[in-house]
């Protein structure tokens, strides 16, 4: 089963390309203050947890969660095992956190390594929790707004293995059957990786169910273990359970299904990376030229080839299509012309629309091609590079371009080996079904907006920060650009000390914090009271967009951020922080 690739659609109409720049705002933002009787339950990360995937996955961990069904209530995890509710009603009449559950530990299961303790909210009345030892347990909470005095209670408890830390979970009912989907997270050892970390990253989803008939007996149907080389930037999974995203610098397939490895299938339009290049492709400034491999006793009257301005399909008669997706940019189809060559491959001439820009793809994720440098290219780069090279190392390294000293470079500095990919893996066959080449666009944070409905994602676009609703529901348009925080691209990543970011579930202002004490605050546009005028354009000023800055007065790690409509949430190893931003 071939998957599609496919790309983000920008929605032009929530981009405002005369915004200027953020206004620092004096106002101040009442922020109040509880004390916790103990510490968060933070877990500090271990010698044996040195990699970069550990500090992902569990040093950077947000201790903080929110309610989505139930507004201004959030719940974290201390140090007695004690799950506490915070939910705030009057900000100046702020009531102790409330025990809504204790996590009973195993002595036996606190001798080896733990990882944070987490908590999923799967629906208005139900939870998952994991003891960070390597316990999976559900618990009905009743209708938390309704019942918040009410203790939650334990329906499923066992133990999976390995330590984890749950990323997402979802609750539906199928046929009279309760089922509870559970994505869970895991950095584990791989004695087969000698030259790098020697670690990979596991999900693992679960599902439990009770199909035997009786209401509090639940177990589980079916687990399914997908591996990668890279902690992922977002994974979740659908609604009704019927497939899996996740984005991720390295990409991801499924290994085990309940124990038993899964045959590794020789598709050649899944293992496109170990195979030969299907097509060959180079450029200039004013056209492409694209040679494809075609199948033997391939006849003109064979191909099935279409072009329009930003697609391209080109196939043969009785055979999937062997190139189809999205162009990098447009071009002209009326001057582009393909033909059969004697080598018995097609060769595609394209027109570029617009003369000079160079293409990095040719079809957006597609990377079964490869692309061929002509002389002059190979010619013009060789003197770009030139000062990168010298008879000795580091020859000279008072000029003004020194040359590179590969010694100098560390771990750090090299490019990963994969672009990141955001892949919709299909619930049943286990197969991707649809690609997404990110390419440069820089994963900012996730966020549940409407409870129905996978959570949102935020991805950098140049200098703003555009936000993806998942649609798994449609056929064709899996993601949809739904609003747009203006030159935040930009502004994070000047924030060097930056842990945490989010954003209000009505898109009135996203939100960056560090890992001590500043929290900033980004308003969207709106209306000012007085007359303001540009002088350097000329123009009166109808709108502007507010910066606002405030200081914690701790000195302690943040170790959880969760933002509101009106409210940011800060949580720290002995204080819960509450921001009222917005009235």
């Amino acid at each position: 089963m071939a998957y599609a690739n496919c790309s983000l659609k920008v929605n032009r109409e929530l981009l405002d390309p005369s915004f200027e720049s953020y206004r620092l705002s004096l106002d101040t933002i009442p922020c109040y203050s509880v004390e916790l009787d103990a510490a968060v339950a933070e877990v500090k990360l271990k010698d044996s947890q040195y990699t970069l995937d550990h500090m992902k996955a569990f040093g950077m961990y947000n201790y903080l969660h929110i309610d989505p069904w139930y507004e201004e209530s959030v719940y974290f995890i201390d140090c007695k095992g004690r799950v506490l509710n915070q939910t705030v009603t009057l900000d100046t009449a702020l009531g102790k956190p409330r025990e809504m559950f204790r996590i009973t530990l195993d002595p036996s299961s606190c001798a080896g390594e733990r990882v944070c303790p987490s908590l999923s909210l799967t629906s208005a009345s139900g939870a998952a929790l994991s003891d960070g030892a390597g316990r999976l347990i559900l618990l009905r909470t009743s209708k938390r707004g309704e019942s918040s005095h009410l203790k939650w209670e334990p329906v499923f408890s066992e133990s999976l293995g390995e330590p984890f830390t749950i990323l997402h979970s979802v609750s539906h009912v199928q046929s009279g059957v309760h089922i509870v989907e559970v994505l869970l997270l895991r950095v584990q050892k791989d004695p087969s990786d000698t030259m790098g970390s020697g670690f990979y990253t596991s999900l693992e989803w679960v599902t439990v169910d009770n199909s035997s008939g009786e209401e509090k007996k639940y177990g589980v149907r079916k687990r399914r273990v997908m591996k990668g080389k890279s902690v992922p930037h977002y994974a979740a999974l659908e609604p009704q359970g019927k497939g899996l995203m996740v984005a991720s610098e390295r990409p991801f397939s499924f290994k085990e299904v309940d124990g038993v490895p899964l045959e590794e299938t020789a598709a050649e339009d899944m293992e496109v990376e170990n195979s030969d290049p299907i097509y060959f492709w180079q450029q200039t400034e004013e056209d492409l030229t694209v040679c494809v491999r075609l199948p033997e006793g391939t006849s003109k009257d064979d191909i099935c080839f279409n072009l329009s301005a930003d697609g391209m399909s080109v196939g043969v008669r009785g055979y999937a299509p062997l190139l189809q997706g999205q162009l990098f940019a447009p071009v002209d189809p009326q001057a582009s012309v393909w033909t059969i060559t004697d080598n018995k491959s097609l060769e595609v001439t394209l027109q570029k629309r617009s003369e000079g820009p160079q293409w990095s793809e040719l079809v957006l994720g597609d990377r079964r091609g490869e692309y061929i440098f002509s002389e002059e290219q190979t010619s013009q780069l060789h003197q770009r590079l030139a000062h990168l090279t010298a008879e000795q190392l580091n020859a000279n390294p008072d000029k003004d371009k020194p040359p590179c000293n590969a010694q100098e470079l560390e771990e750090c500095d090299g490019f990963p080996e994969d672009s990141s990919t955001l892949m919709r893996f299909d619930g049943t066959t286990l197969k991707p079904t649809h690609v997404v080449n990110l390419g440069s666009h820089q994963y900012l944070f996730s966020v549940d907006i409407n409870t129905g409905e996978m959570p949102v994602f935020c991805l950098r676009h140049d200098v703003d920060a555009l936000l993806w609703q998942p649609r798994p529901e449609q056929l064709e348009e899996k993601w949809e650009h739904i609003a747009t925080f203006n030159a935040l691209g930009y502004v994070q990543a000047s924030k060097r000390d930056k842990k945490f970011a989010t954003c209000a579930p009505n898109f009135s202002y996203s939100s960056l914090a560090e890992c001590v004490r500043r929290v900033f605050i980004y308003r969207q546009p709106s209306p000012v009271d007085t007359q303001l005028f540009n002088r350097k354009l000329g123009r009166q000023v109808g709108q502007v967009a507010k910066q606002q800055v405030a200081s914690l007065e701790s000195t302690e790690t943040v170790l959880g951020f969760r933002a509101t409509n009106e409210r940011l949430f800060v949580l720290t190893c002995s204080k819960l922080f509450i921001l009222k931003v917005n009235n």
